[in-house]
Order: structure tokens, then sequence, then C-alpha cells
């Protein structure tokens, strides 16, 4: 838990402190006062604090976000006293129109800026791990969903939708049926080609909160036992599990791939498993007490499936990387630039066409809708640097493209402000501003508590 704390409190303050030196570097740029830089907000009291020249610089308690006090411009502190007074050269309602515009799309320039280099970065030092999709020569395994939509263990896709499906990626499938609207798979099935289509109800099934993580089409390949887990309270080397030993069963429930293992292990209500093992020519079973009995699913909501499986059994399992040959596609610095700009491309159209799904209804917002809770929990449970930067690099685009949104208190409030502004000629008075920010500002606390509330009542 303290380490995916600790990597969603990290991503969160250089998000944050980019984001507003974005600002900051453009009030500056223009000349204009910039009273004080905030990472985290802090009502009430100020954990550090330092004043360098006309500006504070401080660390807030509460890690909701972070603030640049712009002198003469009205934002979340509120400062009526300062907008009664004269406006000063210094000020920002004393900027041209065009250069308050510049200092406003600042942060979220930065956050696509961001986004873009570190997806670059990414691609850069690490590549692409794939396997093709033609070396998934036993076909793939289905899950519970999958089988309902018409898919069966051994079928090979051709593609799905429009898009062809060359290399395996299971998160690919539902993708194309959420954000695509695919209606058709292209299927081999016992030699012969199929066309299955999908049934649109899909979209709203996937799209449910306890099915975000739900992965349709999995890898076929065996549960062995590779090492022991010593940090895990399951002693499964005292119960005589073997490093070679091939699982096939879960407490009685058909195990013999790898997704049903781990499914069978993080579903099993009770403390005590009986593992069925293959062992050389015998067959064999080991019950052993995990100290550790889930009560309605609540400690899976709240540690993660990759948290229960380390604390359950004690011991890993052979990956996929064994039974497939993972081909690695790398980036020279000049190719990582482009690619990175389309990776970043690509995911903010996903969110745009998501967001065209939820007015279109396919989407229910509440479904959707997460507070810092699910954010961190997408973190993960060990600190692996590429998923660290990967999600930074996507939060990087999600904030940029949320906070261009035309609502006030928001960067994209004040853009649309300062748009109608340059077009008329015509200054939206103080007053009318004062009263939209913080009629906008409360119905992001109102959001903020709503999503915070959605996610204690999912534990539960």
């Amino acid at each position: 838990m303290w380490v995916t704390i600790a990597q969603f409190l990290l991503s969160l303050s250089i998000l944050i402190v980019l984001h507003e030196l974005g600002h900051f570097s453009a009030a500056k740029w223009f000349k204009t006062r910039v009273e004080k830089f905030y990472l985290f907000f802090n009502p009430g009291f100020t954990l550090f604090k330092i004043q360098k020249g006309e500006t504070e610089y401080g660390l807030g308690w509460l890690p909701l976000g972070g603030y640049v006090k712009i002198s003469g411009m009205i934002d979340e502190s509120f400062d009526k006293e300062q907008m009664k007074e004269e406006p000063k050269p210094y000020e920002f309602r004393s900027k041209p129109a065009w250069q308050r515009l510049i200092i406003m799309v600042g942060g979220v320039a930065v956050n696509f800026i961001l986004g873009i280099i570190l997806f670059s970065i990414i691609v850069f030092v690490w590549g692409e791990m794939y396997i093709a999709n033609k070396d998934v020569k036993e076909g793939i395994a289905v899950s519970q969903m999958a089988y309902e939509m018409g898919l069966r263990d051994g079928d090979k896709i051709i593609s799905v939708g429009d898009k062809e499906f060359d290399r395996f990626k299971s998160g690919v499938l539902s993708k194309e049926i959420i954000i695509n609207q695919a209606d058709n798979i292209k299927l081999e099935r016992d030699g012969q080609v199929i066309d299955l289509a999908i049934d649109p109800t899909y979209i709203k099934e996937l799209t449910k909160f306890e099915n975000r993580n739900e992965q349709l089409i999995h890898l076929k390949y065996p549960a062995v036992v590779s090492h022991y887990d010593e940090t895990s309270p399951a002693k499964a080397k005292e119960a005589g599990i073997n490093i070679g030993d091939r699982i096939i069963a879960v407490n009685g429930k058909q195990s013999n791939y790898a997704h049903l293992f781990q499914e069978n292990v993080v579903s099993a209500a009770d403390s005590i498993l009986t593992l069925t093992v293959v062992r050389e020519q015998d067959t064999l079973a080991y019950s052993y007490n995990t100290m550790f009995k889930q009560k309605q699913g609540l400690v899976q909501r709240v540690l993660g499936r990759d948290a229960i499986m380390k604390r359950r059994i004690g011991f890993w399992i052979e990956d996929s990387t064994k039974y497939y040959d993972y081909q690695k596609e790398k980036y020279s610095l000049l190719q990582s630039v482009p690619k990175g700009m389309s990776l970043s491309w690509s995911f903010l159209t996903d969110q745009l066409k998501a967001f065209g799904q939820m007015f279109k209804g396919n989407i229910e917002v509440k479904e959707s809708l997460g507070s810092f809770i699910t954010i961190g929990k997408m973190f993960g449970t060990n600190w692996d640097w590429r998923r660290f930067w990967y999600m930074t690099a996507s939060l990087s685009i999600l904030l940029g493209f949320l906070n261009l949104l035309p609502i006030p208190a928001l960067d994209g409030g004040y853009v649309m402000f300062l748009l109608f502004e340059s077009i008329t000629g015509v200054k939206v008075p103080d007053r009318v501003m004062e009263i939209a920010t913080f009629a906008g500002f409360l119905i992001l606390i109102v959001l903020m508590i709503y999503a915070l509330g959605l996610d204690i009542s999912r534990m539960f």
C-alpha cells in the first residue's frame, strides 16, 4: 500500500509542479507578479514556505492539487480586496487579452508537452514488447464475459471491427468495442473464418466499474511454480508446494491455465487454499492457511489483485515469456519523438471518443468516475518505472484535456472568457468572473466529494 501511495504522490507532485510552472513562467515572461507558488493546497496552515523575491513558495498539506496566485487575477483565493483596488501595471488584469490567454494555457501546454516527452522516453528506453498474433498458435483462452459474447477457447482473432489484430493485446478488444464501437470480430475457429457479431449492450457491461479490469482474452499457458515469495504471510514451501509444480486446480476449481489460477486464488473466499498440482507423474493436493480471509470482496477492492496474489499464495508462477516468443521493437532517439507524439495523440483522441460515448449514453458517467483512490491503485503495489512513467504520461495528457474543459475555475473557463474578449473586444466584468469562478469551484468540489464517496462505497 505504501508503495502505491508513494508512486501516486510522486507522480501527482511532478504533474502539479510542472503544470503550475507553465502558468508561472508565462506570467513572468509578461512581467506579471506571482505572489504564491504552492504544491498541494494549504487551507488553515502550511507545511513549509519560503519567500524568494516577490513570490512565496510553499508545500500544502492537502494533496488534491496545487496553485499559483497571480496578482490581479480572480482565482480560488477569491481575494476581493485586491480586486477593489485600481489595476496596477504588474497585475494580470492589466495585461492585454492575448498575454492573459497565453498565461492561462501555459499549464495545459506543459501537460501536453510533458506527455509527449515521457511517451518518447518510454519507447526510447524500453521499446515496445509484443507477441505477434500469428505466434499465438493455440489460440486464445476466454473469460466468462467473452464466452457469453460468443468467443471460445482456441479461437484465433483476425480483426476487431476495422482494426487488424496483428499483435496480441487483451486490452485492444475492449478498447475497440467501447471506444470505436466495433460491432464484429473476425476470427478463425477450427479452420473456418467466422464473423462474430458483438451485441452493443457489452459496451455498458465492459464500462461498469466492477469490470474495469476485465480481460476478455488471455494467453494460454500453465500455472507453474517459479520461486517462493519469502515476504508473503502464506507459507507455500512449508505446505509442501515445490518449484516446478504445475497447478491444475484451486479449491477444486479447474485452474489449468495461469489466468484461471489467478482468478480462482483472488476469488477464493476462505483463508484455506487447497492446490491440486501435477509433479512428474503424480497428482497431489496440498492445503495451507493463508491467514487471509476475504469478506465480501472488501480486501480485494482495497488492496487490488496483485496484492492479494502476493499475500495469499506465497510463491510466484512462471510468466508468459517462457511459453511465447516476445518481439521487441526498438526506437532511435529521432524515431522515439514522433512515436511519443503518436501515443499522446492516440490517448487524447480515445478520451475524446469516450466523452462522446458518454454524451450518447453508451457509457454511464457514474461508472467511469473515480477519485484519487481509483487513480492511485492503477500504479500497482510494486515499483515498476516503466509503468510509473506511462501512468504519469497518461495522467499528464488527461490533466491537460480536463483543464481545457470550459468550466469556470478550470483553465478552460478562463480561456473561454478570454476568447470571448478577444473576438468581441468586450471584457467580461470582474463581478461576473468572480461569480462564475465561485460556481465552477463549487461544482468541482461537489464532483470530487461525489467521486470519493463512490470509491468508498465500492469498497463495501
